[in-house]
Formats: structure tokens, sequence, C-alpha cells
């Protein structure tokens, strides 16, 4: 049986969490991991770009990051440029494309899907928007409030058709930080979190599990929860 291996992470500086996630890649890539994995995780805050930033999309100075505490890393995922941070739930889905379907644009409207079925659980609409990659959501289902809001960023990177990078999906995160860039490049673009759409705190954990069942289902896997030492975590380290 195909199984969905689910490492819950908690917090982990961006940089850990960055080779750690090329290491796995690496391993399933070979085979030294047999199954697809998804790492969940929450940084301290952190602004990446992605290969195709811009720029003028970090309207933040250098000395404006470091006073609010924030970190800048550029990597090889797609996109522009993007904020993680203290509530934000982020997923580094690496799957093997070769046992699945190999089209990147498939894969991008899968990992959309299971966000859309992951918020759904929590009574929250979700929905993509035409000539971009991620989530949005107008509020409650069923009952449309507002313009649509982006809750969920997506980039995403792929050798051999094994993925990695992924999603980040705001759950109670401080919104704040992203005016120091153009979220996605997308200019006047509404970020948004799950607990400001519902009007109520929505429990970190509450979220990854429900996360783990949609990616599970959209991707007709098997979940089963691992440990970090079921990745054969003594030669990532090795090769860090």
């Amino acid at each position: 049986m195909n199984a969905l291996w689910t490492v819950r992470l908690g917090r982990m500086a961006y940089g850990e969490a960055l080779e750690l996630q090329r290491a796995a890649a690496r391993a399933r890539i070979t085979g030294a991991i047999p199954q697809d994995v998804l790492l969940l995780v929450e940084h301290e805050p952190v602004v990446t770009m992605g290969r195709t930033a811009k720029q003028q999309n970090l309207t933040a100075s250098a000395e404006l990051l470091a006073a609010r505490g924030v970190q800048l890393f550029e990597v090889e995922r797609g996109g522009d440029v993007t904020y993680h941070g203290p509530g934000q739930l982020v997923g580094y889905p690496i799957v093997d494309l070769k046992r699945h379907k190999q089209d990147l644009h498939w894969y991008l409207r899968q990992v959309e899907e299971a966000v859309i079925v992951a918020i759904a659980e929590h009574g929250l609409s979700g929905e993509r928007s035409a000539g971009y990659t991620g989530v949005w959501t107008r509020g409650l289902a069923g009952g449309v409030s507002h313009p649509p809001r982006k809750v969920t960023s997506i980039g995403v990177h792929a050798r051999d058709w094994v993925t990695w990078h992924g999603f980040a999906l705001n759950v109670t995160t401080e919104l704040s930080y992203f005016d120091l860039i153009v979220p996605c490049g997308i200019p006047g673009v509404d970020m948004t979190s799950m607990s400001r759409e519902l009007g109520t705190v929505v429990g970190m954990r509450d979220a990854e599990d429900a996360i783990i069942r949609a990616f599970a289902r959209v991707f007709s896997l098997d979940s089963a929860e691992v440990p970090l030492d079921a990745l054969a975590v003594d030669a990532i380290n090795a090769d860090r």
C-alpha cells in the first residue's frame, strides 16, 4: 500500500527545515525513503524569495527586517516572495509524482484541493483564483461575506518528479508581517487567517489533523504518522 508518512516537526528554524526537506527529497529520489512524506512545521519569522521573485516585492529594508526579527532566504521554489512565521502551518510534501501523475500543474491543483478540503472541516470556504496559485476564502462556508482573501500560499520545486517546498496555511498568523512584502507578488492582495475568518482561535494541532486527513484523501494514500527517525535522519544529518 502507498502511504503518506507525516512528521510533525513543531517549531523549527527555516534554514534547518530547508536542509531537512532537501535531504528527504534526495532520499525519496533514491528510494531510501520508500513512501511519500508530509513535513508539518512552524517557523520563526522569515521572508523567502522564490525563483521568480522580483526585488521590488520585498518592500521592507534590511534594517526593518532585522528590527522585526525577520530572516531572509532566497530559495529554489517557484513563485515570488512570501512570509512564514508563528501561527502559520507550513507543509512540505515530498511526493514522488511517478506514483501519481507526472504533471506539476496537476500536483499544484491537488495541493490546493487538500487545503480546501482541510479548511472546510472548520466551516471555512476555500477556492482558487484564476491565474494564481494558492487558496482564497470568502469566509464561512454557505455564507459568502466578503471578496476573496488569500489564506494559503503555495510554491513548489521538483527534481526527478519528486517534490519539495509546499504550502503555508495561515492559522493564527500575525498578518501585519505581510506588510513587509507584496505577498506572492500580487498587488493589493488581502491576506487572512483561519482565525480571522472564523472569529475564534484555531488550534494548530486541529489544523494539522485536518491537513493530514485531507492530503491522504486527495492523494489516495494511507496516512501514517511517523517520527523523524523514520526518515533515516542519521543520513540526513550526515548530508548536512
